[in-house]
């Protein structure tokens, strides 16, 4: 029968000696375009199943090693029979040990039209198991922290019930058994991968494992010191400011930022930012023309 063929190289848009980040990389890009939650367009689910599946293979050393030997018939080996490697199997339909990887296309012809027919005839018998899926899971950071169950929906008419832990980071992937493509002939289903992705924060800042937040101030805080309160992904904290600080000055709340991959905790880094009266009362008003009038700071040169 006739084996289609699919560039997972091109799919991706890598070349062939593309390393695993680069892969990883342009997957993770196309699959956030072509996701069909993301994107109206009656090809992006088919559009998207092809990235899925050209990562599960690209991504794997192993897989990816058969594919660049065999091509479109990759998949074969795994399925020969006996366990001995693609060698024995051409050996046991009679085509010699010595052939390895190096077949014409006549040799691929009948090879294939040996294992499987020349398609009219019955396909192979026996289970089968279904193959690996892998999606983007995107996260929100305070789901990345404190992990918990979740309901997701496979965009199929099924959801899926799981258990994300806590302190996933950014890229790693979580298992999800039997909740990838069916088996044939009562072969198992694979399994479903999900892609940690997390998502931008409207008050947080990532830079790597550490996280940023703006803290607002009054100037009579900023100028005297003071204590004042501090958003986490958790709550609330107590930062001291000290006294004499300007706008654009970072205070360091340790262990108050995203999972490292030691098992700690990176930092949050709170920037003063003063902020002033919007409509200052009347007695506001003549306390600040007084500070004006006695003081001798002048914010552009930096003062004393």
């Amino acid at each position: 029968m006739a084996v289609e063929y699919k560039d997972y190289y091109d799919v991706l848009g890598v070349s062939r000696d593309a390393s695993q980040d680069e892969i990883r990389r342009a997957y993770r890009r196309l699959a956030r375009e072509y996701h069909p939650d993301l994107n109206a367009d009656p090809d992006a689910e088919e559009r998207f199943k092809e990235l899925g599946e050209s990562y599960e293979v690209l991504s794997d050393p192993d897989k990816r090693g058969r594919y660049d030997r065999l091509g479109a018939q990759w998949r074969a080996e795994e399925h020969a029979p006996g366990g001995g490697g693609f060698e024995d199997f051409f050996a046991d339909q009679g085509f010699g040990r010595d052939m390895g990887a190096e077949f014409s296309d006549g040799v691929f012809s009948e090879f294939f039209e040996r294992l499987f027919g020349d398609g009219t005839g019955p396909r192979p018998s026996g289970p089968l198991r279904g193959r690996d899926i892998e999606a983007v899971l995107e996260l929100a950071l305070e789901d990345a922290l404190t992990g918990g169950r979740r309901r997701l929906s496979l965009g199929d008419g099924h959801g899926v019930t799981v258990n994300i832990p806590a302190g996933v980071r950014e890229g790693q992937r979580i298992r999800v058994a039997g909740q990838g493509a069916a088996g044939r002939d009562g072969g198992p289903a694979g399994d479903l991968y999900l892609l940690v992705q997390l998502k931008p924060h409207s008050r947080f800042r990532r830079q790597g494992d550490d996280l940023q937040v703006d803290v607002r101030v009054a100037p009579w805080e900023a100028a005297l010191g003071g204590t004042v309160p501090v958003s986490t992904l958790t709550g609330t904290a107590q930062v001291r400011v000290p006294a004499g600080s300007s706008s654009g000055r970072r205070l360091r709340l340790r262990g108050r930022g995203l999972p490292r991959g030691d098992g700690e905790r990176g930092d949050l880094y709170a920037t003063v930012q003063i902020a002033v009266p919007k409509h200052p009362s009347e007695e506001e008003r003549e306390l600040f023309e007084k500070l004006a009038a006695v003081s001798g700071f002048d914010a552009r040169e930096g003062g004393r």
